[in-house]
């Protein structure tokens, strides 16, 4: 009896010691419930074959990271020209298409001459543009005017973004800096919005794409997911659950948010023991490996009702001279290769390069109850759903 009481103190401690010291730092026990409450099989039968991977990374590019000046920031710009172009060119998935990059640009460190160079990558087929933006202590008004302001650059002066063919206004995905979306954050910084969520939706937002956020603070309890969120103008986080992108369900809410894959990494374990968390970031710090890739898949992010359709949202920074080797060198490389000979194979697999927008509208094509191949809807919608294309100086 002694033994076993001993044992179950040592084991009492053991656990208090993990939560204390690992996952409560970590806001692990923000999204711990839903983690816990699946069990890491599909959560809906797969029958149809094959499983469409759509993989998407959503670069938060910040060329004016740590400020450094013209010169540093024209640099970083040119080498992604140069370096991604390379890397595009080695690479093709099932339709036949190249890598896509999706920069999330920051309306505060607008350049025309980085955006002239991003567009030309878009023209020829690399990637797009979208929106990103840090603030601190804003108002509603002051962010409106921002997102309207910058959205309508993007596609005047440089050809990018698409305007609603019904309404004409110019949409936009978008990524909040700080990770403080709809002023997430307990001590209020980086953001001060309350009612984002529905200043997004009346900009022209079309979906966004900051979560995960995970280990920060910002972190919502639901995991993921593809899902509706409605603001609650008088709460912050009014993300934080929301309604599932369902099959033949009609949109519910203010804004769609697509999120990225989020779970624990037991085969990384710190210091022989601890999982690390596993958020889809590819950074020098976390650099894309084939274990990752399969737990991007398992995580099975998808809309209800089609769970073979796999979406992977990736994030990055891809501004910052660290991370230069793991998106356009010899890791990315290893980390494309692996998608391709494991998960392309026609039968069990095809994989879908996409851009955050393609990953939008697919999510709208399965809550549809489309059956249209996604291959030929890509193809389709590339032709029809080009940039405008010259920019203007």
């Amino acid at each position: 009896m002694i033994y076993a009481l001993l044992l179950l103190f040592a084991g009492s401690v053991v656990v208090a010691t993990f939560v204390l010291s690992y996952l409560l730092p970590r806001q692990v026990h923000i999204w711990a419930p839903s983690y816990w409450r699946r069990d890491w099989r599909p959560t809906e039968p797969v029958a149809k074959k094959p499983i469409h991977l759509f993989v998407c990374l959503a670069d938060h590019f910040e060329p004016a990271w740590l400020t450094p000046g013209a010169e540093i920031e024209t640099r970083r710009v040119d080498a992604w020209v140069t370096g991604y172009r390379a890397l595009a060119a080695r690479h093709r998935d099932a339709d036949g298409r190249a890598p896509q990059h999706t920069f999330f640009y920051p309306i505060e460190e607008y350049r025309p001459q980085h955006l002239h160079k991003l567009a030309a990558l878009c023209r020829d087929g690399l990637g797009d543009v979208e929106v990103h933006l840090h603030h601190d202590g804003d108002t509603a008004d002051e962010l409106r005017e921002q997102l309207l302001s910058f959205a309508r650059t993007l596609h005047e002066r440089h050809g990018l973004l698409r305007e609603n063919r019904e309404t004409g206004q110019v949409e936009y995905g978008f990524i909040h800096g700080n990770w403080a979306l709809d002023n997430s954050r307990r001590d209020g910084r980086w953001c001060g919005v309350d009612n984002e969520l529905t200043v997004l939706r009346e900009t022209g937002c079309y979906a966004d794409f900051t979560l995960p956020s995970a280990p920060d603070e910002t972190q919502t309890r639901k995991i993921n997911s593809i899902y509706y969120a409605s603001d609650d103008p008088e709460r912050p986080k009014s993300h934080d659950e929301g309604v599932d992108v369902r099959v033949g369900r009609s949109p519910s809410g203010d804004l769609m948010l697509i999120q990225g894959p989020l779970m624990l990494n037991w085969r990384r374990r710190k210091w022989g023991v601890l999982p690390r968390i596993e958020n889809g970031e590819l950074s020098a710090d976390n650099p894309p490996s084939a274990d990752r890739i399969d737990l991007w898949v398992k995580c099975h992010v998808h809309v209800k009702g089609r769970p073979e359709w796999v979406f992977i949202k990736l994030h990055t920074h891809g501004a910052q001279e660290r991370n230069f080797e793991i998106l356009f060198g010899d890791t990315r490389h290893a980390m494309l290769d692996y998608l391709e000979q494991q998960y392309n194979d026609g039968e069990r697999y095809r994989l879908h390069y996409v851009t955050a927008r393609e990953m939008y509208e697919l999510a709208k094509l399965a809550e549809e109850g489309s059956d249209v191949d996604p291959g030929t809807f890509l193809g389709e919608r590339r032709d029809v759903h080009a940039p405008v294309g010259s920019a203007r100086p």
